[in-house]
């Protein structure tokens, strides 16, 4: 970052993939981490709202909460598998997106890599390779069902642990009850909406994103009074990318909650959007859509700020020790 605080372009990527990768994933978990934590009380709130058969309101949910015992330690219920969730979650998915996205932009047709015509009017606030629109929705996609997937058992412990409709005292009391009841089955309950949420959800996001980041920067670099740092357009840009993404996702969202906590009940994708729509109406696949898009704008600006964050830092140093070894 120049000292005016303006973007500088990020220097050339002087090192090898393989050696970029653990920090990669370092970055991410930093990012995933972070925001997890922050905003875990968000994250039980949602869940909260989504649990109910006949869609509950936010303010006797919060109000419950608070006339606990114990208020503090009840919004922060199910801080650990959220944040082993998130932080690993984002280790994975930043990885194996920085993986693809650096595979599509050395190996890849030229279909799918962005327009140089378009990047060259602005100064990038990103050390990652830029694709196509169309790259960038396939990436964010393929990346995040992947991530997903390994993470799927630590989704589900985590919504089960958050809810009241069960009484769950611990975490390895609620995988055990699980294993027993519906065997490692239910560990990866509500996986296809969860899929059928993240994939568009997370391609969408990425494709936002950069095209966000890319007008921000334009506009901004018009004049010296209106100059933004890299972080705050990627901050602004994660931010609205966020709300935008969620908004279209939720339903699958509202879904896979009620899957993960009712697996018996809801069945399948299908049989829960109809029993949803029977019982509570059209409006229970948006419950939880102004928690979520809070939550959501906020994590994802502030991870993917650390992250790219980090990411330029560490591309300077390596540039900088490449320099002088030579």
């Amino acid at each position: 970052m120049s000292n005016n605080g303006s973007y500088a372009a990020p220097v050339a990527k002087a090192s090898s993939s393989s050696s970029k990768t653990p920090f990669h994933f370092v970055a991410g978990l930093c990012s995933g981490l972070t925001s997890s934590i922050l905003l875990q009380p968000a994250d039980l709130l949602k869940t909260r709202v989504q649990q109910s058969q006949q869609t509950a309101a936010l303010l006797p949910t919060v109000k419950a909460i608070l006339s606990s015992p114990h208020p503090i330690r009840g919004l922060w219920r199910g801080t650990l598998p959220s944040a082993l969730r998130t932080g690993f979650g984002s280790a994975l998915y930043f990885t194996s997106l920085n993986a693809l996205r650096q595979t599509i932009a050395q190996t890849g047709p030229p279909i799918a890599l962005a327009n140089p015509n378009e990047t060259a009017k602005t100064n990038s606030t990103s050390a990652l390779p830029k694709l196509s629109k169309s790259a960038n929705l396939a990436t964010g996609a393929a990346a995040r069902v992947a991530a997903g997937f390994v993470m799927m058992p630590v989704t589900v412990l985590k919504v089960r642990y958050e809810s009241d409709y069960y009484a769950y005292r611990s975490l390895y009391g609620a995988g055990r009850d699980i294993l027993r009841t519906e065997g490692v089955r239910g560990l990866f309950a509500g996986f296809g909406a969860t899929a059928a949420r993240d994939a568009p959800y997370a391609g969408l996001y990425v494709l936002f994103y950069e095209q966000l980041k890319q007008n921000l920067a334009l506009f901004t670099s018009s004049g010296e009074d209106r100059r933004m740092s890299s972080s705050s357009i990627n901050f602004v840009s994660g931010g609205i990318a966020a709300g935008m993404a969620t908004t279209i996702t939720n339903p699958f969202d509202a879904v896979k909650t009620r899957l993960q906590l009712m697996p018996a009940k809801y069945g399948n994708m299908m049989r829960a959007v109809k029993l949803m729509v029977q019982e509570d109406g059209v409006r229970s696949l948006f419950g939880g859509l102004g928690l979520r898009i809070s939550r959501k704008a906020l994590s994802s600006a502030l991870a993917w700020t650390v992250y790219e964050e980090l990411i330029l830092r560490a591309e300077k140093r390596w540039e900088a020790n490449n320099q002088m070894s030579l």
